[in-house]
């Protein structure tokens, strides 16, 4: 069984991007990908153990693992913190991510090093972006963008990660990091059908924090 929670929705908790959370056990041990790939979803999160507030998982793609998601380690984040565990960090692959908890939106540190190395490309209005064609990108990692408010910090944006085996991701948190990177300043971005990241600079920008809100959980068999 895995639970599958929507992260990044937005005020009124529509929108966001799936993710499998599923314990890691004998069973799903050598069959992560294929997990993965049949959930469908963009990634699927593992958790190998808790220990004391540390929780330590591995993350995978359609395509295999990755060392870094920002979607499903928010997403285990808020998913624990709402199961009443008390984690203030998400051991994965590349490093450890903080977990900040503020209202209804949870929060993790990472290194924009730590993600994947997206090809940030900016267009001239929002609507050029949503006219963008998914097909344009046959190979590669995007993330397509434009201001919607630049005096406010808002960016309507999507991203198109064929090699990560996603056509299109709903709501990318790896994007964002390196996108609030490369601009240097915090950001509300817009992404896909309408998910809604947030993100902060800290300790001078060499960690970028990114958060928002996500859904309760539903359940899925696994095949």
């Amino acid at each position: 069984m895995a639970s599958v929670v929507n992260v990044f929705v937005d005020e009124v908790g529509d929108h966001g991007n799936p993710l499998g959370i599923v314990w890691a056990s004998a069973a799903t041990k050598k069959h992560e990908a294929e997990i993965a790939a049949d959930l469908g979803f963009s990634e699927t999160i593992f958790i190998d153990e808790i220990s004391q507030d540390v929780a330590h998982v591995r993350i995978f793609t359609p395509a295999g693992e990755v060392r870094f998601g920002g979607h499903p380690v928010v997403g285990l984040a808020s998913w624990l913190h709402e199961a009443g565990d008390d984690i203030r960090t998400i051991s994965c692959a590349v490093g450890s991510a903080r977990v900040r908890v503020e209202g209804e939106r949870v929060f993790v540190n990472a290194m924009p090093e730590w993600t994947t190395n997206f090809v940030l490309e900016r267009l001239s209005s929002p609507e050029e972006v949503l006219a963008v064609d998914p097909e344009a990108y046959s190979e590669g990692t995007f993330c397509v963008w434009a201001w919607i408010d630049e005096e406010a910090g808002v960016v309507r944006a999507r991203v198109f990660a064929p090699d990560l085996g996603i056509r299109e991701d709903s709501a990318t948190g790896s994007a964002a990091i390196r996108l609030t990177a490369e601009l240097g300043r915090d950001l509300q971005v817009v992404q896909g059908s309408g998910s809604v990241l947030y993100t902060h600079r800290r300790n001078l920008g060499r960690e970028i924090e990114v958060g928002g809100r996500t859904s309760p959980e539903r359940l899925v068999e696994l095949a």
